[in-house]
């Protein structure tokens, strides 16, 4: 064989090989990613956006806790208001989350949540959320951020307690924040 046709050939296979790759990262890779943390009961997903409204089971309690955590490469302070609420299925409930920014910087942040059992995530509806958006915070600058929530009447009776975990990133590399003195607009 040539040379020619043997670079032809290589260069053919690494395409192949290119797609087969891409196809594996968005079909096969996420429904994978999906099944084992279900099977570890790691990283509960919510479910998606809450539109019903029910009546609230006054007759059940469900001890929700709050976690919050940083990324190893971030500094803010992050934490819950409350460490656990005790809530009535179907009701509307809200836990504040306070962010502090100790850098001389302006940062942005991105807050993801996490909800355990994984099996009663499903059950969990976040209705507003810090996590929805990304956090900017000027050097010094101290925040308050409301997640509310609605733990679904339909969730199994023998889950009496849920995790609501929040990992804080630091995306201030990816996402430069605006300072703070140029958001100030000219008078007319």
């Amino acid at each position: 064989m040539t040379e020619e046709r043997l670079t032809r050939r290589l260069v053919v296979r690494l395409l192949a090989l290119a797609v087969a790759m891409f196809c594996f990262g968005v079909f096969v890779l996420p429904p994978f990613y999906d099944a084992m943390c279900q099977a570890f009961g790691i990283n509960g997903k919510t479910a998606s956006a809450y539109e019903g409204s029910q009546t609230v089971n006054e007759k059940r309690e469900v001890r929700v806790q709050f976690l919050a955590t940083n990324a190893a490469d971030m500094v803010w302070e992050f934490r819950a208001q409350a460490d656990e609420l005790e809530v009535h299925p179907g009701a509307s409930n809200e836990m504040v989350f306070v962010a502090y920014n100790p850098t001389d910087q302006p940062m942005t942040a991105q807050a993801v949540p996490s909800v355990s059992p994984s099996r009663a995530a499903a059950y969990f509806h976040k209705t507003e959320c810090f996590c929805f958006t990304q956090q900017v915070l000027q050097p010094g600058e101290r925040i308050k951020m409301p997640v509310r929530f609605i733990v679904d009447r339909d969730l199994p009776a023998d889950v009496r307690h849920l995790t609501l975990a929040y990992t804080l990133f630091d995306i201030t590399a990816s996402k430069p924040p605006v300072a703070q003195a140029t958001l100030t607009r000219a008078a007319p």
